[in-house]
């Protein structure tokens, strides 16, 4: 599989997650609409690394830490705002070993919360999507 390949997987996944998080604001589970948003952002980003240093994808979750590996060679820099967005998401990667953490979370996330994330998550996906090659 060359890159563009392995990207378009990365990218299907994301899609689907990105979906994943809109039936989750549906049904009202609103820590799991955030934790797809990050899932989301997260594959994408790692796709996108895969075009950009056509290596496997780093085993991280921080979505910053993954772009900070191929930021350099982006058109432009990335927002203050986007990196912001991107920081508040990696807070909501969820690892099940943690179900005291989950509690955690499901306690401090809110509807308005989850709702803001997810329309955020979508103009930063739309504008990820412009930085494939």
């Amino acid at each position: 599989m060359d890159a563009q390949e392995k990207f378009e997987y990365w990218l299907d996944i994301a899609q689907y997650d990105l979906s994943t998080a809109e039936a989750m604001l549906a049904s009202k589970r609103w820590l799991y609409v955030v934790f797809m948003c990050q899932q989301a952002i997260e594959k994408l980003v790692k796709g996108l690394y895969l075009l950009y240093r056509s290596d496997d994808a780093p085993h991280i979750h921080n979505i910053n830490a993954i772009i900070s590996r191929f930021e350099v060679d982006l058109p432009d820099p990335i927002s203050e705002e986007t990196t912001e967005l991107f920081r508040r998401l990696t807070t909501y990667y969820i690892n099940n070993r943690y179900p005291d953490y989950i509690a955690k979370l499901s306690e401090q996330t809110t509807e308005s919360e989850a709702t803001e994330m997810l329309a955020k998550t979508k103009e930063a996906f739309t504008w990820l999507l412009t930085l494939r090659k």
